[in-house]
């Protein structure tokens, strides 16, 4: 249930790292398909069918027909998905496109206009703001990228060029439910290619669950509203197993006899005995307590970055499963507010 956001990574980070595959040491290509498009008026045909399935699930024929006016598939959308360059990309090289001096700035200033509000979702939520404010850079940079794509047009492209089809087809029509819901219009329902939609990047049916009207009138608006956008990110946290007053994690240095083969999310042991084999901090702050769980990440392998992932290191990953996402997110946030 929380791989419900998205399934393309690329909308969770900027336009620096748009049209990669996934996020992590290796990104691949998805093989280029042939598109499965027919006869001429098929895109029509898909439009016809989507209308019955919409109404079948109770939404109203005045919503699909503000949806489905003069719609047509996008050729972007569909050379987006399909013309994904293949490359590698380190953790050094992900960390110097997305961690930068202006964007903690860009944040400590975000931080400061809205302390307030964040206070009152972290009473609602438990969750810190530090995180919050580490994922709102990098999915909008603060609110101020949101993708420029149409999300009905670009998920109906999608769902009928054949690819994925059925993970869209489920979605555009959870966009069609947010529409008939009234949150927001067609025009104003914006996002990347792929339809993940708004500040958060919430894929449709990721809204539906997650969204929140933290403002309390009526819409749930993760587009203009920040109550509305902070507090979707923090229930979507809260949800993923957040738990309030603990640390995502933290750099750490090594020894030099270090085995990389003690690494890895799957290799968890208490703090205590970390330290026993000499991890030591990093960036001047003390290490969790003792009998806090943790796993030791090495995201460019021996030799380069070192951290230590606690507990809520997972609940950054359920909002994007990558071990890069998570580390940025974490040190994006705790620039801007420690």
């Amino acid at each position: 249930m929380h791989m419900l956001r998205r399934t393309l990574l690329t909308a969770a980070v900027p336009a620096a790292l748009a049209g990669l595959t996934r996020v992590g040491p290796v990104l691949v290509a998805p093989a280029l398909i042939a598109p499965a498009w027919a006869a001429p008026g098929s895109f029509e045909a898909f439009l016809a069918s989507m209308r019955t399935q919409a109404r079948r699930a109770g939404i109203a024929s005045a919503t699909l027909d503000r949806a489905f006016a003069g719609l047509q598939p996008n050729q972007a959308v569909i050379d987006r998905d399909r013309h994904q360059p293949e490359f590698t990309m380190t953790w050094a090289r992900y960390r110097a496109l997305v961690i930068s001096d202006q964007r903690i700035a860009n944040g400590r200033a975000a931080l400061r206009a809205n302390r307030t509000l964040l206070a009152r979702v972290q009473d609602r939520y438990g969750v810190s703001p530090g995180v919050i404010m580490g994922i709102w850079g990098l999915e909008s940079s603060f609110g101020t990228e949101l993708g420029s794509f149409h999300v009905v047009q670009a998920l109906a492209t999608l769902a009928w060029e054949g690819r994925r089809a059925a993970f869209f087809r489920t979605e555009l029509l959870a966009a069609l439910r947010i529409l008939d819901h009234g949150d927001v219009s067609v025009a104003r329902m914006t996002g990347s290619y792929a339809g993940a939609m708004g500040q958060p990047q919430f894929m449709p049916s990721a809204y539906l669950r997650y969204a929140v009207d933290f403002e309390r009138n009526g819409r749930r608006d993760i587009w203009t509203s920040t109550p509305d956008t902070l507090a979707s990110i923090a229930y979507y946290l809260a949800d993923s197993g957040w738990r309030p007053g603990g640390s995502w994690g933290q750099k750490v240095t090594l020894p030099a006899d270090f085995s990389a083969g003690e690494s890895g999310r799957g290799v968890r042991k208490p703090v205590g005995e970390w330290m026993r084999r000499g991890v030591g901090s990093a960036d001047g702050r003390a290490l969790a307590p003792p009998d806090t769980d943790a796993a030791l990440i090495l995201p460019d392998g021996p030799g380069g970055e070192a951290f230590l992932a606690y507990g809520n290191f997972a609940a950054i990953r359920r909002y994007n499963p990558s071990d890069f996402y998570a580390i940025a997110v974490g040190l994006i946030g705790d620039g801007i507010t420690l």
